[in-house]
C-alpha cells in the first residue's frame, strides 16, 4: 500500500515526471514522530539546494504514534512495508521508490541528510554503492556507544574486508547510496538489522562498484532507546557475514585442524616427545585425532553452507569452477578416502594382530595405544572423505 503523492513536489518545480527522478531518499520508519518531521525537512532541503529532482520515501513498519500523517504533512510518500524488521522495511521502501538512485538512512535525525551532494557525485561517477564512513566524516560526543565505536563495527569491518575485500572502513553505516537497479539485481532478502551486510557482501560477490564518503554521525534526537540491540543484531551481523563466506567459518580452519592433527599423530607415533619442559604423549594423540575428526567435519559441513548458498541465489556460481571440483572429487576423493579407511582398519588390525600374539593379556595402555589411536583418525577422516566426495558430484558446488 502506498500513499502520498507520487510525482514528489521538488520534482514538479524541476518541471519533470515521476520517471526522470534521480534520487529517492528512502527512511525506514517505527515510531518516529518525534524526529522523522526535521528528517524530511533536511533531505528535503539538501536535495532543493543541489537541484535535484528527488522524493521522500518513508517506509513506515507499522507506526502508532502517529508518524505517518507526519510524513504526509512534511511532502513526503509513505510507504506501508507489513513484515516487521529493519531490513523489510528498507526492501519496500527500495521497491516502491522511483529515483535512478537511492539514498537510505534512518529516521532519527543522527545521519547527514543536509549533506547528501557526496553521495550523489559519486554514483553520478560510476559507483553502484557508496557507503558512508563515520569514522573519517565524524562521530559526536555520545552518538555512538564505545562497545559499538571501539569493538562492535570495528571488528565486523574487518571480516567483512576480509572476506569480501571490500574497500571500505565502516561496513555498517547506516546511510548509503546507490542505483536503484543494481541493487533489486540483487534480490536482497533479509528482513533485519543484518540487511546492511547482505547488501554491501552480496555487492561485491556480484562484482558491483563500491566506494565511500565522509559522513558525520550526531546523536539521535528520541527520547526511546534505539531498535537496536547490541549483542543480537551484532550476532545477526556475524553470523550473515559467515554464511556466506564459509570459507573463513568452516573451509580454512577445518583444513588447518587436519593437517596438523595429522601431523602431530604422525609425531607421535613411535613415542613420546619431550619440547623444553613441556612433555607430548597420548594425550595429545586423542587431541589431534579429536582436531581431525572436527577438521573434516568442518570442511564438509563448508560443502555444504556453499551449495545451499548458491541453491539460495546468495552467492553467485562459477560452472567453470563446479565442473573442475565435482570432476576432482570424482577421480581423488573416492579412492583416496578408501585408502584412508584401510589404512585405519589396518592400524586396528595391527594393534588386534599384536594383542592376540600376546596371549590378549593385560595390555600396557602406553604401549599399545599409539597405532589405535591412529587408526581412528585415518577412519573418521577416509569415511568422511568418501561420502564428502559424493556431496561435492551431487551439489555440483562453486568455488570454495
Amino acid at each position: 500500500m502506498i500513499v502520498g503523492p507520487r510525482t514528489p513536489e521538488a520534482a514538479v518545480a524541476a518541471g519533470t515526471t515521476v520517471e526522470q527522478l534521480e534520487l529517492s531518499v528512502v527512511m525506514p520508519c517505527l515510531n518516529e514522530a518525534e524526529t522523522l518531521a526535521v528528517c524530511i525537512r533536511k533531505a528535503r532541503e539538501s536535495m532543493r539546494q543541489l537541484g535535484i529532482a528527488g522524493e521522500v520515501v518513508v517506509s513506515d513498519n507499522g507506526s502508532t504514534d502517529g508518524s505517518q500523517e507526519i510524513a504526509l504533512a512534511e511532502g513526503a510518500r509513505v510507504v506501508h512495508a507489513p513484515q516487521r524488521g529493519y531490513g523489510a522495511a528498507l526492501r519496500a521502501g527500495i521497491a516502491a521508490a522511483e529515483g535512478t538512485f537511492i539514498i537510505m538512512a534512518d529516521a532519527d535525525d543522527s545521519y547527514a541528510l543536509h549533506d547528501l551532494g557526496p553521495f550523489v557525485e559519486r554514483m553520478r561517477a560510476g559507483a553502484d554503492l557508496v557507503i558512508g564512513n563515520r569514522f573519517k566524516g565524524g562521530i559526536e560526543r555520545g552518538a555512538m556507544p564505545p562497545l559499538h565505536r571501539f569493538l562492535g563495527n570495528p571488528v565486523l569491518s574487518f571480516l567483512g574486508r576480509t572476506f569480501f575485500g571490500v574497500p571500505v572502513g565502516d561496513f555498517h553505516c547506516g546511510m548509503r547510496g546507490f542505483r536503484r537497479d543494481r541493487i533489486l539485481e540483487l534480490g536482497l532478502r533479509t528482513s533485519g538489522m543484518e540487511f546492511a551486510s547482505e547488501m554491501v557482501a552480496r555487492a561485491a560477490l556480484a562484482g558491483l562498484v563500491i566506494a565511500e564518503v565522509p559522513t558525520t554521525l550526531a546523536p539521535d534526537g528520541r527520547s526511546r532507546r534505539p531498535h537496536l540491540r547490541t549483542w543480537r543484531d551484532g550476532w545477526r551481523h556475524l553470523r550473515f557475514l559467515l554464511a556466506l563466506s564459509p570459507r573463513w567459518m568452516l573451509l580454512y580452519p577445518g583444513l588447518a585442524m587436519l593437517l596438523a592433527g595429522g601431523v602431530v599423530l604422525a609425531w607421535l607415533l613411535t613415542g613420546s616427545r619431550q619440547v623444553g619442559q613441556l612433555a607430548f604423549d597420548l594425550h595429545t594423540m586423542l587431541a589431534a585425532a579429536t582436531a581431525m575428526a572436527i577438521g573434516i567435519h568442518a570442511v564438509a559441513l563448508a560443502v555444504v553452507a556453499h551449495a545451499h548458498a548458491i541453491h539460495m541465489g546468495l552467492i553467485p556460481p562459477d560452472r567453470k569452477v563446479e565442473v573442475r571440483i565435482a570432476d576432482v572429487a570424482l577421480r581423488y576423493g573416492v579412492p583416496v578416502g578408501s585408502l584412508l579407511l584401510l589404512a585405519g582398519v589396518a592400524c586396528f588390525g595391527y594393534a588386534l594382530w599384536s594383542w592376540g600374539s600376546g596371549g590378549f593379556s593385560q595390555l600396557d595402555v602406553v604401549s599399545t595405544l599409539r597405532l589405535p589411536i591412529v587408526g581412528v583418525g585415518l577412519v573418521v577422516v577416509g569415511v568422511q572423505s568418501v561420502l564428502l566426495s559424493f556431496i561435492i558430484s551431487l551439489t555440483r558446488v562453486g568455488d570454495l
